[in-house]
């Protein structure tokens, strides 16, 4: 922190982590938290309830460090806004579902229904990458898809309706729309089980969620130590345990290479 909010920090050794709502507070709680406090820290996590705020407290040090957004998000949220953060390590993540109340396969999809998706550009984006992996849609030639929105799509073979909200409300929308992509923080969030979805994203590396902390801070103790507490024996127990909600998650490859190598000793 600057100012007189980094004297607080070197005083008391607290590390406040921001959070949106969904698994990864409890995360920090379960698999993070002890770590640090062996170490001497105090944690503190602060809730966000959109992809907005997280950031922007980042920056201006109110928090510390955040957990919630992947590399993409992070990158395209801090060029727009003029942010100087930098992600860290990649941690296991739940990603995107297809859910629904109203229909249990894809093959009932008809002309007319509605799917909704998040209205951020990065998880618009991912969602109808998504979409088109299952067939659901086509992009236009030339286009990037990481920066994709519903103008970009060519062909929509069932004639569905995509419709852009706020990424907390989708899980709302499961009442009134046919379907909805829902991140995996918020579907965990509103009591939907990720083995409910109609299908689940398979994770590229880049969309697994990061630690971010400013820049400036990269190289500070309290960053290392967060690091070293994610590479722990201890942190990789606690999200392999089948009792907990993290064992569903897709790991990154830095934990899934450390448990392969294991296992070949």
């Amino acid at each position: 922190m600057t100012g007189i909010l980094s004297t607080a920090y070197a005083a008391d050794q607290t590390i406040v982590f921001g959070v949106a709502p969904g698994p990864y507070g409890d995360l920090i709680k379960q698999a993070i938290q002890p770590g640090l406090e062996k170490k001497g820290y105090k944690v503190v996590l602060k809730e966000f309830s959109d992809y907005v705020q997280p950031n922007l407290a980042l920056a201006n040090g109110s928090i510390d460090a955040n957990l919630f957004q992947h590399v993409l998000y992070l990158k395209k949220f801090s060029a727009d806004k003029g942010l100087d953060l930098s992600e860290i390590i990649a941690v296991p993540t739940a990603g995107l579902g297809l859910y629904s109340n109203k229909i249990k396969s894809l093959g009932e999809l008809k002309k007319g229904d509605v799917i909704t998706l998040a209205n951020d550009p990065t998880n618009l984006a991912r969602a109808l990458r998504f979409l088109a992996k299952l067939g659901l849609l086509t992009f236009n030639q030339n286009i990037d898809p990481t920066t994709a929105s519903e103008k970009d799509i060519d062909q929509n073979p069932r004639g569905l309706v995509f419709k852009p909200l706020e990424a907390a409300q989708l899980p709302r929308t499961l009442d009134t729309a046919t379907a909805s992509v829902v991140n995996g923080n918020y579907a965990i969030a509103a009591g939907l089980d990720l083995a409910s979805a109609l299908e689940l994203e398979v994770l590229d590396e880049n969309v697994k969620i990061v630690l971010a902390v400013r820049t400036p801070d990269k190289d500070k103790p309290f960053v290392k130590d967060i690091a070293a507490v994610i590479e722990s024996d201890e942190f990789i127990a606690v999200i392999d345990d089948p009792n907990r909600v993290f064992k569903s998650f897709q790991r990154p490859d830095w934990i899934t290479d450390r448990l392969a190598s294991k296992s070949a000793q």
